[in-house]
C-alpha cells in the first residue's frame, strides 16, 4: 500500500469510527491545552530567562525542555482545525511543510533534553566526581544545541515530502508526507521511543536505588540536591505518564499498516486519548515545577519582587 492510501484510509478509519465523539476524544482537549500550555510555559520561560541569576545545568535542560511545550502548542490549533473539518488541509503547502516539521521537532527534542537531563542527575548522584569536572552550563548549552539540530535533521524530510492531496472522493484536500513507509515508522518508534525510554528507565532507577542505599546508611544527600532529584524524577514519571502511551499506539498504527490489526472502534479510542493525554504533558510539566522544585518558587518570588521594584523605580 502506498503512503498516500495509507494515510487517506486512516483518516477514513478515524472518521467513520469517531463521528462526532472526535470534538470531545481529542478537538477539546487540544484546544483547553494549547491555550493553557502556551500560558504556562511562556510564564516558565520567563522566569528561567528573563531572571538575573543564571540557570543551571538543570534549569537550563528544563527551560529547553518548555521550549519544545511551546512547539506543541503552537502546533495544537492546526492539528485541531483540520481534525474539526475532518482531515480538510486548509492552510496552504508552506504550513502543511512548516507545522509537521515543528511537531516532528517537538516530539525528538522533548525526549532527548529529558535523556540529558535524568543523564545529568545520574551522574551527580552515582558519579559525583565526574559531574563536577563534566557538568557546566557551557556543556549543558552545547548539548541542548546538538539536540535541536538533531531535531531539525530528524524533521527537515517533512519540509522536502510533506505536500497537499486532493482527494476526489470525500472532495478533501489532506497534508502528508507524500512517501511514507513501514520502514520509516519503526526507525521513529527507534529513535523516539525505544533508546531513549531505555536510558530514562536505567538512569531513573539508578538513581532510586543510589537515593534508597544512601537512606539506609544514613548518608542523606544535600537537601538541594535531593529537591532537584525529586523534581527530575517527578518530570521523567509525567513524560512516561503521558507520552508512553502515544508511542504504544504507534505500534499500533504499524500493525494496522501491515493488515495485521484492523481498524477498530476501541483501537481509535485508545490512540484518540493516548494523543490527548500527550497534549498536556505540556500542562503538566509547569505545574510540577510550581509544585516540587522549590529552586523554581524561589526564581519566580525574585523575579516578581525585582519587576515590582523595577515599576516602583520608572513611577
Amino acid at each position: 500500500m502506498s503512503g498516500n492510501q495509507s494515510n487517506t484510509s486512516e483518516y477514513h478509519c478515524h472518521n467513520i469510527i469517531l463521528g462526532s465523539n472526535n470534538l470531545i476524544l481529542t478537538i477539546a482537549p487540544a484546544y483547553v491545552a494549547s491555550v493553557l500550555g502556551f500560558i504556562l510555559n511562556v510564564f516558565v520561560l520567563m522566569v528561567f530567562c528573563l531572571h538575573k541569576k543564571a540557570c543551571t545545568v538543570t534549569e537550563i535542560y528544563l527551560s529547553n525542555l518548555t521550549g519544545t511545550h511551546l512547539l506543541l502548542v503552537c502546533g495544537l490549533p492546526f492539528y485541531t482545525d483540520t481534525e474539526r473539518a475532518h482531515y480538510d488541509w486548509p492552510f496552504g503547502e508552506s504550513l502543511c511543510k512548516l507545522v509537521p516539521v515543528v511537531m516532528r521537532m517537538n516530539e525528538f527534542c522533548n525526549i532527548y533534553f529529558l535523556v540529558l537531563a535524568s543523564l545529568d542527575c545520574y551522574v551527580a548522584l552515582v558519579h559525583p566526581l565526574f559531574h563536577e569536572l563534566m557538568s557546566r552550563p557551557f556543556n549543558a548549552k552545547l548539548g541542548c544545541l546538538f539536540v535541536w539540530s538533531l531535531g531539525l535533521v530528524f524533521a527537515f524530510p517533512n519540509f522536502i515530502y510533506n505536500k497537499l492531496i486532493f482527494n476526489s472522493q470525500s472532495n478533501l484536500t489532506h497534508c502528508f508526507p507524500a512517501l511514507t513507509s513501514l520502514d520509516q515508522y519503526v526507525l521513529v518508534i527507534i529513535f523516539n521511543f525505544i533508546i531513549p525510554v531505555i536510558i530514562i528507565l536505567f538512569c531513573a532507577v539508578r538513581i532510586t536505588q543510589t537515593l534508597r542505599k544512601r537512606r539506609m546508611e544514613g548518608l542523606n544527600p544535600q537537601r538541594t540536591e535531593q529537591k532537584t532529584t525529586t523534581l527530575i524524577l517527578a518530570v521523567l514519571l509525567a513524560f512516561l505518564i503521558c507520552w508512553v502511551p502515544a508511542h504504544v499506539t504507534r505500534l499500533l498504527q504499524v500493525l494496522r499498516y501491515t493488515h495485521i490489526l484492523k481498524c477498530h472502534i476501541i483501537l481509535v479510542i485508545i490512540e484518540e486519548l493516548s494523543v490527548s493525554l500527550m497534549f498536556f504533558s505540556c500542562v503538566l510539566n509547569p505545574i510540577l515545577y510550581v509544585i516540587i522544585g522549590k529552586s523554581f518558587r524561589n526564581r519566580t518570588k525574585e523575579f516578581f519582587n525585582a519587576m515590582c521594584d523595577r515599576r516602583e523605580k520608572s513611577l
